[in-house]
């Protein structure tokens, strides 16, 4: 069942200078948590569950050059793990979150250091 998960806050939009409307709902379907399941199986059960979290209070936002994707990055404190949660608009105009894994921390820091990856 597919369920709305998140809302692209007008912070996030500001910050990308994203044409998305502010509030526009982001959701997770059956598909995308099969897809979150098979490439990244451990993540997937360590931080599944904060997907709603990730995409309410991430710490760095960016946007992918490649497929136009909104990268959500929480930083967990805890583990010292850094997580991706991916959103991508489909086809039809809609938002999903896409993917979900762990990111490498020097990958992180160059981002944020070179702009791609912006603190919230």
């Amino acid at each position: 069942m597919t369920q709305e998960v998140g809302k692209v806050s007008a912070r996030v939009i500001s910050l990308l200078g994203s044409s998305l409307q502010v509030d526009q709902p982001i959701y997770l379907g059956p598909s995308n948590i099969a897809h979150m399941q098979s490439r990244h199986p451990a993540d997937f059960v360590k931080y599944g569950q904060y997907i709603p979290q990730i995409l309410a209070q991430p710490d760095y936002v960016g946007e992918n050059p490649s497929d136009g994707s909104i990268e959500y990055v929480k930083d967990f404190q805890v583990n010292g793990e850094f997580v991706k949660v991916a959103v991508r608009l489909s086809g039809g105009g809609t938002l999903y979150a896409r993917s979900l894994y762990v990111l490498n921390p020097s990958r992180v820091n160059n981002f944020i250091q070179k702009g791609t990856l912006k603190k919230v």
